[in-house]
């Protein structure tokens, strides 16, 4: 499965962005197309593990569950729980931060998606290249408008 890979760089530490990372309830105030998110499971630290997301972002209308897997506080990765009902084949993706100079983090994102519906490799990773570059938009400017930059 190809991956799509886009980064950015967020003016505040890594603590925060993870902050806002795992802060899944808000998603819906920040992320495109996101309109419901429940944290169904939690790891033995207490971090979200099994996470579900309705989405409804045109011409996407899903329900389904990401497994997290935390990596201490500067890489976080999820994978697609198998499920029949939902248009997603696989969904594997990542966050990796990095600090970088002046107390700020590069933030880089990659997303690989495969569904059911036949899809041409191009427009797939068209559509996985928006979805990369707007998460990593209005994750950025959800932490810097909680960090007052």
């Amino acid at each position: 499965m190809a991956r799509t890979v886009s980064d950015i760089v967020i003016d505040a530490p890594p603590s925060a962005v993870m902050s806002v990372i795992s802060a899944f309830g808000a998603y819906p105030d920040w992320a495109t197309g996101m309109r419901e998110v429940t944290v169904l499971e939690r790891d033995h630290e207490g971090r979200p593990r099994d996470v579900r997301f309705v989405v409804d972002s045109a011409p996407i209308r899903d329900t389904f569950t990401l497994r997290y897997d935390w990596r201490g506080e500067r890489l976080v990765t999820w994978s697609l729980v198998p499920q029949d009902e939902t248009m997603l084949s696989a969904m594997d993706g990542s966050y990796t931060l990095d600090a970088v100079a002046g107390g700020r983090t590069r933030v880089t994102y990659q997303l690989a998606v495969e569904l059911r519906l036949p899809l041409l490799g191009m427009l797939r990773r068209k559509a996985e290249k928006v979805i990369v570059d707007t998460a990593l938009k209005g994750l950025k400017q959800r932490v810097e408008s909680r960090t007052g930059v």
